[in-house]
């Protein structure tokens, strides 16, 4: 049974999260009320996802995600963000955390991030020391556009990367977030041409359209195109959809404070803090990553 730590300096808080969270016992639920306790229990407890407030009058939840980051790289962080946070939330992707909520988020869309963390998680502990045999990996895919193989391919892909040894741990669970964003927006808003405003509610529409779409033609023809190169120097990854494109600086900025807690242009935002390159082709439709390894990066 996976461990999730719930940090929050008030039990209030910590139980109504851990409710939310964890529906028929499905996991096994630690609290802590301060960013220090909440580090000695990972020390002693075998945690496997943590979920902050970013912050409050007692608890600093940066200083702990740094902490986290430094000593346990690949547990990942959840930060919860109130109103008036959008600045530290900046703060804490670029640190490391692997998603971020506003306070008062949708019960689906804090069960479906604590999900997907977890099991991204548990692959990557049990194929890490096979992975560390490889040295060198070329892959070409076709990929029809459904979501779980968009998921599959992005974890596939930063566990081979993990095997190059090209960038540290604690950076590894930002680079798969990064590849699986750029794998989603091909699919999701390239192929079947979603918009993502529709996600800025409870989502259903967007969900119940991305449902419609995937069965009826032309969105359903259409696949999602990757080329992966990874060295013990670079990895680089090629994306590429059938959909119309689009011109990547349209897109708002997702780090001003109005616009960091909408969902449109978060992916292209995450793509660009996480790879050290970014580009797109002329029509918008293909865009390729690169990833260098530290030395390359610091010579």
């Amino acid at each position: 049974m996976a461990s999730i730590l719930i940090v929050d300096d008030t039990e209030a808080e910590q139980t109504r999260l851990s409710r939310l969270i964890s529906v028929g016992d499905k996991y096994n639920i630690h609290t802590s009320a301060s960013g220090d306790e909440a580090f000695t229990l990972v020390t002693k407890e075998c945690i496997d996802l943590v979920i902050t407030e970013l912050r409050t009058p007692k608890l600093d939840g940066l200083d702990l995600l740094e902490r986290l980051q430094d000593e346990f790289p690949r547990i990942p962080v959840i930060v919860i963000a109130g109103h008036g946070s959008e600045e530290l939330t900046v703060k804490a992707i670029q640190q490391g955390a692997a998603g971020y909520l506003k306070k008062g988020s949708s019960v689906k869309r804090l069960r479906s991030m604590v999900e997907k963390l977890l099991a991204g998680r548990a692959t990557d502990l049990a194929h890490s020391a096979l992975l560390r045999r490889r040295e060198l990996d070329e892959y070409e895919f076709k990929l029809p556009s459904r979501r779980v193989l968009m998921s599959a391919t992005a974890g596939f892909l930063r566990q081979r990367i993990q095997a190059s040894e090209i960038c540290p741990d604690k950076e590894l669970l930002r680079l798969g977030i990064a590849l699986e964003e750029s794998l989603l927006n091909a699919c999701l808003h390239g192929n079947l041409e979603l918009d993502s405003a529709l996600r800025e509610h409870d989502g259903d529409l967007f969900e119940s359209l991305a449902d419609e779409r995937s069965v009826l033609s032309p969105w359903k023809d259409r696949h999602v195109y990757v080329n992966a190169s990874v060295t013990q120097e670079r990895a680089q990854i090629t994306v590429r959809d059938e959909g119309v494109g689009f011109d990547p600086a349209s897109l708002p900025d997702p780090t001003d404070p109005e616009n960091l807690l909408k969902p449109h242009g978060r992916g292209v935002m995450i793509m660009k803090l996480f790879m050290d390159e970014v580009i797109w082709n002329a029509s918008g439709n293909e865009v390729t990553m690169v990833k260098n390894a530290v030395e390359a990066t610091e010579s």
